[in-house]
């Protein structure tokens, strides 16, 4: 998780499950409050879906146990290479979608969660970390980079644990099988295309 790549599987997985920031909420009658249900993620599997030219490439991502339980404890780890220096503005185009009836259903943006673009990642990556002070741990510690630019290079993140956790889900994110896909773009040439694809069950 070192460079912008390792940022957006992590971007996009925060946009379904934690919450991106955003200047539009959803109101309180689109969420439901998880507040006694544990709430598992399971199946998670992914792949790099752009061209092998592209200059970003996911190497490994991994997440135990599984199933993820909500709220609960997480450990990740993830490797990616970019060949190329990924400066601003870097854009990335998510795309979620929930198998219904046999076929894939596109979840239209809903206060910056489900298929949203985000037109600028630089810009939210330094509204989270004020440019100028250190990176948030663990990022601090392995020397990895939390602000655009990211130089070329390969970038490994160890195992870390992580704990999740009670929060709310939009009431439209039910039980079932999600796909996720990211595209990161810079000035509009694709860098790299991430997918991720899991089960929810309540």
């Amino acid at each position: 998780m070192k460079s912008a790549f390792v940022f957006l599987a992590l971007f996009v997985a925060k946009c379904f499950i934690l919450e991106c920031s955003s200047q539009s909420r959803l109101t309180k009658t689109d969420f439901k409050l998880l507040i006694s249900v544990i709430v598992q993620v399971f199946g998670i599997s992914w792949k790099n879906c752009g061209k092998q030219s592209n200059p970003v490439q996911m190497k490994t991502l991994k997440f135990s146990p599984d199933p993820i339980s909500i709220p609960g404890k997480l450990t990740a780890e993830a490797s990616v290479t970019t060949s190329a220096a990924l400066t601003s503005p870097l854009s990335v185009d998510v795309t979620l979608k929930r198998r219904t009836i046999g076929f894939w259903i596109t979840i239209p943006c809903r206060g910056q969660i489900g298929s949203c673009r985000y037109p600028n990642v630089c810009d939210l990556l330094d509204q989270l970390i004020s440019p100028g002070q250190d990176c948030p741990e663990p990022l601090h510690t392995y020397g990895l980079p939390c602000h655009c630019p990211f130089i070329a290079a390969d970038y490994a993140f160890p195992p870390l644990d992580f704990n999740i956790s009670k929060i709310e889900f939009p009431s439209f994110l039910t039980n079932g099988n999600y796909n996720v896909q990211g595209v990161l773009k810079s000035a509009d040439v694709e860098m790299g295309c991430f997918e991720i694809s899991f089960s929810l069950q309540s």
